[in-house]
């Protein structure tokens, strides 16, 4: 996400950190090459125009140029403007109050709104809650179905309505099914357009005013730039919305909407959605982002997707067989479903600071394609094989090439890599607990 925009970002901040000492002209440059990359983003003009004074109010005072360091301020001036901009801090849900408390999503057609109801839901059950899913579009063909699906696939109960209910009866008997069940949290997902219209507002100020909704959340198409400010605009001019779920992030090379909407609206961005699974929903954070589309990456939220990930009991697992030198390829390839988990290997270089600048670099842009060849290889060996790679000969490596739509050179590849990081695995569990104990890094 925000490749481009944070490709040009750091172009500008190279050119800067070649000056030793800023001078007022150097500074009214940086700014209008700022100006002039924001714009390109599609952000908007206004937005633009008062981030850009801010940042120029603060680089002109004696933060920046009596300082040993200024384009380092600079940079950092720039980055907490940006924070600020995105929002400043995250926004919560709003949870409290007496259950079933009710959350409504809103938005045009097309841009993920049942999807995202399927997202929240899952984001909610992990967290103990007990989601009650709420049909509310009888307009368009299969969006009942749609929904009851995700219900099925999340195991989260989803209310059926019956013939003849309007959306607003729909709303008001599904609070009181979900009351008499103890769901805790209602989930409805109503009704889109193509475009904004008289009689859509008219009956989501009816569903407002009838079940009085906690959360009033705007699901906008991020990929849509200006568009989705301007529909989030409208939205929250006729509803007064509660925040946004900006969804297609990944596909987001720009990040206008991103950049503008809170500004624009004065609602914050609650959630990004940045996938079509049901877990690739993230809590949206502005610092993070804003470091992320600095090319400073996002360690925090790394680890808490590898939290989330990575199963604490078999990681106590593996690390019995590393230290037992028993890591196998069956073990080889759990490592490998788990990394899946994380996400796209171009979203975990993107969190991992100074890598956003190497992606480009030939020879360490990411295949996902390999990760799946890999997996094929390994799930194409008997589990005698994967338990010890010893046995695999010449016949072996053809039969596997073959059963796994390879050759037989991925395979010999495939199994070189394998033993080399055995090689380092036995080497980091000899000498890696010494080097601790000495108080230093085992790398």
């Amino acid at each position: 996400m925000f490749d481009s925009l944070t490709e040009k970002l750091n172009a500008v901040f190279k050119k800067l950190k070649g000056h030793g000492k800023l001078t007022e002209q150097n500074i009214k440059d940086v700014l209008r090459e700022i100006r002039m990359v924001l714009l390109e983003a599609d952000v908007n003009f206004k937005v633009v125009k008062e981030f850009i004074e801010a940042i120029r109010v603060r680089a002109l005072g004696k933060e920046v140029l009596d300082t040993i360091t200024p384009a380092q301020q600079v940079i950092k001036i720039v980055n907490e403007e940006l924070t600020a901009l995105l929002g400043g801090e995250d926004s919560q849900l709003n949870l409290s109050g007496r259950p079933p408390i009710s959350i409504v999503l809103i938005g045009l057609q097309g841009s993920g709104k049942t999807t995202t109801v399927g997202k929240i839901a899952k984001l909610l059950k992990d967290k103990g809650r007990n989601p009650y899913l709420v049909p509310a579009d009888v307009y368009r063909p299969a969006a009942i179905e749609q929904l009851q699906k995700l219900g099925q696939k999340l195991s989260v109960e989803v209310y059926r309505p019956k013939p003849g209910e309007d959306p607003i009866m729909i709303c008001q008997n599904a609070l009181r099914s979900a009351h008499i069940s103890g769901h805790d949290v209602v989930l409805v997902d109503t009704a889109g357009r193509l475009h904004i219209d008289e009689e859509l507002m008219q009956e989501l100020q009816r569903i407002k005013k009838t079940i009085l909704p906690n959360e009033i959340l705007l699901v906008a198409d991020s990929m849509t730039g200006q568009d989705a400010v301007n529909v989030a605009s409208k939205f929250n001019e006729m509803l007064d919305i509660d925040g946004v779920v900006l969804t297609k992030l990944d596909g987001d090379a720009r990040g206008g909407a991103a950049l503008s909407i809170k500004a624009v609206t004065n609602k914050p961005i609650k959630f990004v959605g940045t996938g079509e699974q049901l877990d690739a929903l993230d809590v949206f954070y502005p610092d993070r982002m804003a470091s992320r589309i600095l090319g400073m990456g996002d360690v925090l939220s790394l680890v808490e997707k590898a939290q989330a990930a990575f199963d604490e009991k078999k990681a106590i697992e593996l690390e019995k067989k590393i230290k037992k030198n028993t890591f196998t390829l069956e073990d080889f390839k759990e490592q490998i479903q788990q990394m899946k988990k994380l996400g796209s290997l171009d979203q975990i270089l993107g969190m991992i600071p100074g890598m956003t600048n190497m992606k480009g670099i030939k020879g360490l842009q990411p295949d996902e394609r390999e990760l799946v060849k890999t997996e094929a290889i390994i799930n194409s060996m008997t589990k005698e094989e994967r338990l010890n790679h010893n046995i695999l000969n010449g016949s072996r490596r053809k039969r596997i090439a073959k059963g796994s739509g390879t050759n037989v050179q991925d395979v010999n590849k495939l199994i070189k890599n394998y033993v080399q990081a055995r090689k380092m695995i036995k080497k980091f569990s000899t000498n890696g607990a010494r080097r601790y104990r000495k108080g230093r890094l085992p790398f």
